[in-house]
């Protein structure tokens, strides 16, 4: 029972502002043009690392619906680092992941984290740019997402568009692994003591097994949070958690096959060192700067009691009731593939 109880909390802590990200998600999916986009990124040069970084870090995709868009970009003409800066910052951290970060890790984590994802993103992208030669990139058209399905259809208006990728595409996304982490997160708290690993929870160990566990992890930026909130509650530092937080979204194994694909080993190579790199760097810097300012009490997961609890408690009931319905459309779709195979047969 007090697994049942400490996951409700967790998930009420997040509600408000998982349903904020996933609203600014929304408009920015809608209102930023992707030609503007492509026109940003097409240079072999340090400020193209730079403003892909910049442009990928608040987009709200995950670690797989980063691929398609940033083969997109590639095949209209980005440059080999700036596609890869992009495809570090974008899965790193977004609007959503920000605000998820916010609520279950408190502000210090969700100012460190962007920053964080920026920093390595560049790496990232420069060590790519050092290892490649300038040339155009192939005009070919994208290939197709491997979150799945098939292309959406244009709604009637803005706010059905919003609804329908903020509610209904990052929310398919997202919700399994979230749930996911929201129960590792509850578990930790139930049955693991603060000290149980605390002894070796802030050494540079911590840091090396945070990116061997995150490598071949698929985990998106926002489901990677409550994860990491167990992490913390089961003693493991800010920065060994953040090494996990960049790591994971950045370095999954469709990710670096994709890069190997379309970059060349060589390539992907450089960007597996800049995103390991970057992340250490960022775990050590940030590990470093809470104990200069004796800032520990600033990184912790928050499950305090708010005087507008009511706003906590009916966004958790709404997203719920999202998250229902897109399993319950989910079994639907299923039941109807399986019954027209039968008829087929």
């Amino acid at each position: 029972m007090n697994v049942v109880i400490n996951f409700w909390e967790l998930f009420t802590q997040s509600a408000p502002w998982l349903m904020l990200g996933y609203l600014m998600a929304g408009l920015i999916n809608v209102y930023l043009p992707e030609s503007w986009l492509q026109k940003q990124l097409g240079q072999h040069s340090f400020w193209h690392s730079v403003k892909a970084a910049f442009i990928g870090a608040p987009l709200p995709l995950c670690s797989c619906g980063v691929i398609p868009t940033a083969l997109g970009l590639r095949r209209r003409g980005a440059s080999k680092n700036a596609t890869a800066s992009f495809m570090v910052a974008t899965p790193e951290t977004g609007v959503d992941s920000i605000a998820m970060t916010y609520a279950l890790l408190g502000p210090l984590m969700a100012i460190a984290r962007p920053i964080a994802a920026i920093f390595s993103a560049i790496l990232a992208g420069e060590a790519v740019r050092m290892v490649t030669q300038p040339e155009t990139a192939p005009q070919e058209p994208p290939k197709p997402s491997c979150c799945g399905g098939k292309k959406a259809q244009e709604e009637p208006n803005d706010l059905m568009k919003i609804f329908n990728f903020s509610f209904g595409k990052l929310l398919a996304d997202t919700v399994n692994w979230l749930l996911i982490g929201l129960l590792f997160a509850a578990l930790v708290k139930t049955y693991i003591p603060e000290s149980a690993i605390a002894e070796w929870g802030d050494s540079m160990l911590t840091m090396v097994i945070m990116i061997l566990i995150s490598i071949p992890m698929y985990i998106c930026a926002t489901a990677s949070t409550p994860v990491a909130a167990g992490m913390l509650l089961a003693g493991v530092s800010p920065g060994s958690i953040l090494v996990f937080m960049l790591t994971g979204p950045a370095t999954n194994i469709a990710t670096l096959g994709a890069l190997a694909s379309e970059l060349g080993k060589k390539a992907m190579a450089a960007y597996l060192f800049g995103v390991i790199v970057g992340a250490v760097i960022a775990g050590l810097a940030l590990d470093a700067f809470i104990a200069m300012t004796a800032l520990e009490a600033a990184v912790k997961v928050q499950m305090h009691e708010h005087e507008s609890m009511w706003l906590y408690q009916t966004s958790a009931v709404v997203l719920s009731l999202l998250m229902l319905r897109h399993y319950v459309k989910w079994v639907m779709n299923k039941l109807q593939s399986e019954e027209a195979v039968s008829h087929h047969h």
